[in-house]
């Protein structure tokens, strides 16, 4: 029993202890903490500042945009038909608003004319630019002229692809087509020149065409032409009248003779004879 009782008596000792040493490191923390300067929440001026809300500096660019949406819907058709044309590339409604700031989908009357224009295509979600004839390179180019040995107008080809004039002034200088003026409309027809027939012609018919004497006059051609059943290619007659109809409205009016008083002039206000002292005297 007193083998125990010393037992109890040891262990109650050793738990005294532990306690003890456990509440002078908890004092000791306690010291440490408050010799501490305590962090301090910085003033709110020192604080970095958010930025400033600003207001839009683009007023320029706005103020252009608003004037093409307020434009007439031809004016906003053709700066549409401008970018298809130049890019030759397919846009979708919100495409077109951000290229050309021309707002499709919030306009109806420019959504139906740009659909039903001639010049553009419409597959239901893009639009792209329609030429009259579908070309894409010069190969193309000559097989079409080649189908037309009447002879093509250059302004319907204009518009096939970027480089079509390029490619006809190539065309013509290699010898695979003539380009022609009409006389009449002073435009260019391209005509093939098929160097798989070529065609020679004798020295001596050379001869006999160049020393055949022409009629000065344009109008003796046409009836010779016309009597032998050739149609002519130009029309002088014609053009003569549409000249002179022009140099007549060109005419300047003939000015009017100023009428001048004199003392033969019939003076119709005689209850104003003072008027007319000097014409008596």
């Amino acid at each position: 029993m007193a083998l125990q009782e010393k037992l109890d008596k040891f262990k109650k000792q050793q738990e005294k202890c532990q306690s003890t040493l456990t509440s002078i490191a908890a004092s000791s923390n306690a010291t440490t903490q408050k010799s501490k300067p305590a962090a301090r929440p910085l003033p709110a001026t020192a604080r970095t500042p958010a930025p400033a809300v600003k207001f839009s500096n683009d007023t320029e660019r706005l103020q252009h945009i608003n004037s093409i949406r307020k434009a007439p819907v031809g004016a906003q058709i053709k700066r549409v038909v401008d970018l298809l044309l130049q890019t030759r590339q397919a846009f979708t409604p919100e495409q077109i608003n951000e290229a050309c700031y021309v707002d499709v989908n919030a306009n109806k009357a420019v959504f139906d004319s740009l659909r039903n224009n001639p010049k553009v295509h419409y597959d239901g979600k893009h639009f792209s630019y329609k030429s009259k004839h579908d070309l894409k390179d010069t190969n193309q180019l000559l097989y079409l002229i080649r189908k037309k040995p009447e002879g093509i107008a250059v302004i319907d080809l204009k518009d096939a692809y970027p480089t079509v004039m390029e490619d006809l002034q190539a065309l013509k200088a290699s010898g695979e087509i003539v380009l022609l003026s009409n006389f009449d409309s002073q435009e260019d027809v391209a005509y093939p020149n098929d160097p798989r027939v070529p065609i020679k012609v004798d020295d001596e018919l050379k001869q006999l065409f160049r020393g055949i004497e022409l009629p000065s006059d344009m109008l003796d051609i046409e009836r010779d032409l016309l009597k032998n059943g050739m149609k002519p290619a130009t029309n002088t007659a014609q053009r003569r009248a549409r000249s002179e109809v022009q140099v007549m409205s060109s005419k300047p009016k003939g000015k009017k003779k100023k009428h001048e008083i004199t003392k033969r002039t019939k003076l119709t206000n005689a209850h104003l004879p003072e008027l007319f002292q000097k014409l008596s005297n």
